[in-house]
């Protein structure tokens, strides 16, 4: 390694150091806070039927039954609560997004018993990613601490999850579609729906629970979305490769940002990133010709067949990139978790782990209550969910939307090219650098300040780079705008996310929060 990299690293190393020592001590007391708080307030459950104080036939009705609506209504139903889940559509899914499973997103499904819903759909286990540079540059980054992802086809999964949820007796899975939110005096009381047949009916909870997913009809009620879509996905198939290792995806990173990964035990999927917001046709061969001369050219040559052949095939389809800070309105009576609430770049696949970290989330949240009538108490003490939220939230939005926002810039800015490389030379020091980074996309370490460290210490990394060994004037102005550039990508970022509620939990009223008073009579498990 050369004496920039040296230098680079020492100085990375010793505020690591500072830092994690710093934040693991908080981690600490807060884990001890939050044991002490849980035992106090989680009451002994039974065995046998759902019962609450609720005078219905229904506690909580889910709107969506995706990945966090479905996981959601089996984690409340095992807790005893009533759940109605209403589906636009119960028919399988056929996406091209929400197929990478993170580790981190892994051991929330485990954290909700679903775990044995990646099992039967020929999911594929991920245990590390081929980081892809120009001029053929590359390296590996794995999960630190042994840990894996999986990789399956999104409509397998989300069956899966609807099958496991619905096999619970107080699991009510309708099909409709949820035309409006039912209003009293301020608080939502239920919704109005429309059957396949078409027939309009009327369903009413104590909890309203919003998970629809990105394309979502009710979040203008719940939330104030500001929704930009930065780039497109152009999703393809790749079959017939021949890889050289086994378990690994793919972060393409050169003029166009390519991710891939296995969905099955024959194919990969294949996401292109076309920035703006516009993108070649499709049906008059211009995103063909797009992907066959500008992309086609990138891909890794053990890669480039099967990319090739998936062109011609012509199952091309394409998305909107989506991504919306969450801006709730308080709101008695319904709630709202996953891409409902809050979207992030998809080009680090980090949506799943935060819609079922919601999910775990919100199920603690409502383990201590035996009855959800009081809808503005309830709505007061769940505003902790949104702070509480934050860190595993925080680190995964803003490492996508960073990791975004560098590599799909031109090169034609010496910073922005300076910076691009930087990166890509971060990642590949490995050790506590890359698992870091690793860590915090994937959901394992959602720690804000650790992702601050290492997005500060990739531009430290960067100047050093430029200022040795010698520091020419034209290096010194490069790196001058370089970190111009960079503070200017990160603090718009932070300034979303919420610096005080992310940073400064503690000084959050919120945060504070405790379950309202109610009787003493325990909620039975199913």
């Amino acid at each position: 390694m050369d004496s920039k990299h040296i230098f680079g690293g020492v100085v990375a190393a010793f505020l690591f150091g500072f830092v994690v020592l710093y934040s693991s001590r908080g981690r600490e007391n807060i884990k001890a806070s939050e044991k002490n708080r849980s035992k106090k307030t989680l009451k002994s459950s039974g065995n046998g039927v759902c019962r609450s104080n609720f005078a219905g036939n229904t506690d909580v009705i889910i709107v969506g039954a995706g990945v966090a609506g479905s996981a959601l209504a089996y984690a409340l139903a095992k807790d005893g609560w009533r759940v109605q889940v209403i589906e636009r559509d119960l028919t399988e899914p056929d996406r091209i997004v929400g197929e990478l499973l993170h580790a981190g997103g892994c051991i929330k499904l485990a954290e909700l018993g679903l775990q044995d819903c990646l099992d039967g759909i020929d999911s594929q286990t991920v245990l590390s990613f081929a980081a892809v540079h120009k001029d053929g540059k590359r390296t590996a980054i794995s999960y630190p601490a042994n840990a894996s992802g999986r990789g399956f086809h999104n409509g397998r999964f989300i069956q899966k999850l609807r099958e496991k949820a619905a096999s619970l007796p107080n699991v009510k899975l309708d099909q409709g579609t949820v035309t409006s939110l039912v209003e009293e005096n301020g608080t939502i009381k239920g919704v109005l729906y429309k059957t396949k047949a078409g027939q309009e009916l009327a369903v009413s909870a104590s909890l309203t629970i919003v998970c629809d997913g990105c394309f979502s009809n009710l979040r203008r009620n719940l939330c104030n979305p500001k929704i930009e879509v930065p780039s497109y996905f152009v999703g393809l198939v790749l079959e017939n490769y021949n890889l050289p290792y086994a378990n690994r995806a793919y972060f393409i990173l050169k003029d166009t940002i390519v991710i891939a990964y296995p969905v099955s035990s024959n194919e990969i999927r294949c996401l292109v990133d076309v920035p703006g917001s516009k993108q070649p046709p499709i049906s008059n061969g211009e995103m063909a010709s797009y992907l066959k001369t500008v992309v086609a050219p990138q891909m890794p040559p053990e890669l480039y067949n099967a990319f090739m052949c998936a062109i011609d095939k012509g199952n091309i389809r394409t998305m909107p990139n989506r991504i919306m800070p969450a801006s709730p309105y308080p709101t008695p009576g319904a709630f709202m978790i996953g891409d409902s609430l809050n979207m992030r770049h998809a080009v680090t696949g980090g949506g799943m782990t935060v819609g079922l970290s919601d999910a775990v989330l919100l199920r603690d949240l409502l383990r201590p209550l035996n009855d959800l009538s009081d809808g503005a108490a309830i709505c007061k003490y769940l505003e902790s969910f949104y702070i509480l939220r934050k860190p595993t939230a925080f680190a995964i939005n803003t490492l996508a939307s960073t990791l975004h926002t560098v590599f799909s810039s031109s090169d034609h800015d010496p910073s922005r090219k300076e910076m691009k490389e930087a990166f890509f030379n971060y990642l590949s020091l490995g050790g506590v650098f890359s698992e870091g980074l690793m860590a915090l996309l994937s959901g394992l370490n959602p720690d804000p300040l650790s992702l601050v460290f290492h997005c500060f210490a990739m531009l430290v990394y960067a100047v050093g780079g430029l200022l040795l060994p010698f520091p020419t004037p034209k290096r010194i102005c490069i790196a001058a705008k370089l970190i111009l550039v960079g503070s200017g990508i990160i603090f718009p970022i932070l300034k979303a996310e919420g610096i005080r509620a992310t940073f400064l939990p503690a000084t959050m009223p919120a945060y504070y929060r405790t379950p309202p008073v109610q009787s003493t009579d325990d909620r039975e498990t199913g």
